[in-house]
């Protein structure tokens, strides 16, 4: 996996935890730098540290599944994507605190599920895990603090658009991984598009 294609994947994995903080910043009555730098510490520690996760607990069986891998990967991204894309279709309630400490941990953690199954997939194609993990939770670091400010200056016409693109860009890249295994050129395909 080049470097690239890991800040895109990170960019990807970061949209739900940044789509979450642009809601923290609309319902927050009042924001301090502190409280921007909690939120975007607990989801860039949470997507960094279930990658790891994944990739310890998929060593166990990847073995097994090497010809498959890169069918693994496109699945698992296809679906995380696509349900992204999916969850921004639902009316969930948004009443909640995310500065009480509960309900922070466990918006970090539902945010961060699908940066488990990526880090299965990072095994399946042995992306070298320590660098990658920390260029997750740095993006979303990067991404989930500001975020809360964005969300109290205008977030609400961004907060579904996020998700949207993080969907998308993680279906790209499940699609990159299954084309290079399979060795198909997508500029060959997109020659036979009229």
């Amino acid at each position: 996996m080049t470097l690239l294609t890991l800040f895109f994947t990170a960019f990807g994995l970061a949209m739900d935890a940044f789509s979450v903080s642009v809601t923290s910043g609309i319902i927050l009555n009042q924001i301090r730098f502190k409280n921007a730098i909690k939120i975007g510490f607990f989801f860039g520690f949470f997507q960094a540290f279930m990658p790891l996760v994944g990739w310890f607990c998929s060593l166990k069986f990847s073995n097994y599944i090497k010809s498959y891998d890169h069918w693994v990967a496109f699945i698992l991204l296809l679906i995380i994507g696509l349900k992204m894309i999916y969850e921004t279709t639902t009316d969930e309630d948004n009443n909640f605190n995310p500065l009480n400490n509960k309900i922070l941990l466990l918006l970090a953690i539902a945010t961060s599920i699908d940066a488990l199954a990526v880090g299965v997939s990072f095994a399946c194609l042995k992306v070298a895990i320590l660098p990658s993990v920390m260029i997750i939770g740095w993006t979303t670091f990067i991404l989930s603090a500001p975020g809360v400010f964005i969300g109290k200056t205008g977030g609400n016409l961004l907060q579904n658009k996020a998700q949207i693109i993080g969907g998308l860009i993680l279906i790209f890249i499940g699609t990159r991984i299954l084309f290079e295994h399979l060795n198909i050129n997508i500029v060959s395909i997109l020659n036979f598009i009229p």
